[in-house]
């Protein structure tokens, strides 16, 4: 088995030490069979806060401020999807967080086996898979890397466990 954490290191303002494991609580998560069905819509934060913010409004003024007797059960619907799908995570925001120093033009994504390059211009189209059908990634993990746009979606990038900015 192999560790959980994933580093981004390198030419970099602030390495940076992830964890997926924690990830499935983030609100940026994205199931990945929705998002590769097309049924996905990429919604910005504002716009999700407030659609959410409308809905529960919505429902106050519909059914009254008192918790319906459905809340429970839409929670605990919420909790078996996430514990029966595939989650992944875009990697652009971490990336950004560390920092990338002006010169720098190329991550490297560090396998068991092998190093694997890609321009930095691109990490916005690269999405981290943390787990499967609600399952971490513990045996060829901690992370897999998909493309925005499902062309390895079957042969997703593997083992990666180190992020280095070149």
């Amino acid at each position: 088995m192999m560790n959980s954490i994933v580093t981004i290191s390198g030419n970099v303002h602030f390495p940076i030490t992830l964890d997926p494991s924690v990830w499935i609580f983030d609100d940026r998560r994205i199931d990945l069979d929705e998002f590769f069905s097309s049924q996905y819509e990429n919604v910005s934060e504002e716009e999700k806060y407030i659609e959410e913010t409308a809905k529960h409004w919505e429902r106050e003024i519909r059914e009254g401020a008192l918790n319906p007797p459905t809340l429970k059960s839409e929670k605990k619907f919420e909790r078996q999807k996430i514990l029966n799908t595939s989650l992944g995570i875009y990697l652009l925001p971490f990336i950004q967080n560390s920092q990338p120093k002006p010169d720098a033009t190329t991550v490297v994504l560090k396998t068991q086996d092998k190093d694997i390059e890609i321009p930095l211009a691109t990490i916005d189209q690269w999405i981290a898979q943390f787990s499967i059908v609600g399952k971490p990634l513990k045996e060829d993990g901690p992370i897999y890397l998909l493309k925005v746009d499902g062309t390895n979606r079957n042969t997703p990038i593997k083992n990666v466990h180190r992020i280095e900015i070149k």
